[in-house]
């Protein structure tokens, strides 16, 4: 099939990666970030606005992204089945309360690593109860692992539809691992579709001792049944951070198992699919 890219830029108040096709798209994703502050968010947002319009191209759903958050309201969301928070969330209460209604009447949505961070006092507190306890149920951010490193993940329920067909177990993108302060798994809400698994431990380089993880539960990917939603840890690149060239080391979308995941998450989500036959063998 012939496609023909619309128009593709990083920058600017409102960045389009759109494809027409000979047919309709299965679906319309928008994507919202920020991508001012860390270089390793950056990195992420610069490759999920690649990796995500060539998945658009072979699987046939349309990838918008636009870094002004006033369009995080109820007409410009109405053109688009998923929404996508690469490395921030809304700040004013106006787009925060369309979220929460787009969220409420059947929106569907994936957000990726610092999508979920909240810690007070900081530049991003918590005060947003919905958000961080009713929607994605981890609350506040706690601690992380550092450096980025690779890790075993653990899947936790190989029937739902963003996990079937992946091994019981698969070795991710490295990253940075973040710890929460809410009980994931006691939420009944809550299903953790993938942990981190103990072989990977211990976890992380440090220097300080509280960035290695020896031991514990750390769930990184799961979904909130009350919602159409996704939330994955995913999405903090290496970077060259000591010799100051702030170059890339590692990338997110490096994992095909990984990968396999988001793309399942992404199709159950924008075509309220169980079956994800279109996504085999391709």
């Amino acid at each position: 099939m012939k496609l023909r890219a619309i128009s593709y830029l990083l920058s600017g108040s409102l960045l389009c990666c759109c494809y027409s096709y000979a047919q309709q798209p299965a679906f319309r994703v928008i994507a919202f970030f920020t991508a001012a502050e860390d270089a390793a968010h950056i990195s992420f947002v610069r490759e999920a606005n690649q990796w995500f319009p060539e998945m658009g191209a072979r699987y046939h759903f349309t990838y918008d992204t636009t870094s002004n958050w006033q369009n995080l309201n109820h007409h410009f969301l109405s053109r688009y089945q998923v929404v996508l928070f690469l490395d921030t969330r809304p700040e004013k209460p106006a787009q925060r309360k369309a979220f929460q209604h787009y969220m409420e009447n059947g929106g569907a949505w994936i957000g990726f690593h610092f999508a979920a961070f909240a810690l007070t006092p900081s530049a991003v507190p918590q005060n947003w109860n919905w958000y961080h306890y009713t929607f994605l149920g981890s609350g506040s951010y706690v601690s992380n692992t550092w450096r980025p490193t690779t890790a075993v993940l653990r899947v936790e329920n190989r029937r739902h539809p963003a996990t079937r067909g992946l091994p019981a177990q698969f070795q991710a993108a490295p990253n940075e691992w973040y710890r929460w302060s809410g009980h994931l798994r006691q939420n009944k809400d809550i299903t953790v579709l993938a942990s981190i698994d103990s072989s990977s431990f211990p976890l992380g380089t440090g220097p300080k001792a509280s960035e290695i993880w020896h031991s514990g539960d750390y769930p990184v990917v799961w979904t909130n049944r009350k919602y159409r939603m996704v939330y994955f840890n995913m999405g903090h690149n290496d970077m060259d951070y000591e010799h100051g060239t702030q170059q890339t080391l590692s990338h997110t979308f490096g994992s095909p198992s990984q990968n396999l995941m988001i793309l399942q998450a992404l199709w159950w989500l924008g075509t309220r699919r169980d079956t994800l036959i279109a996504l085999r063998g391709r």
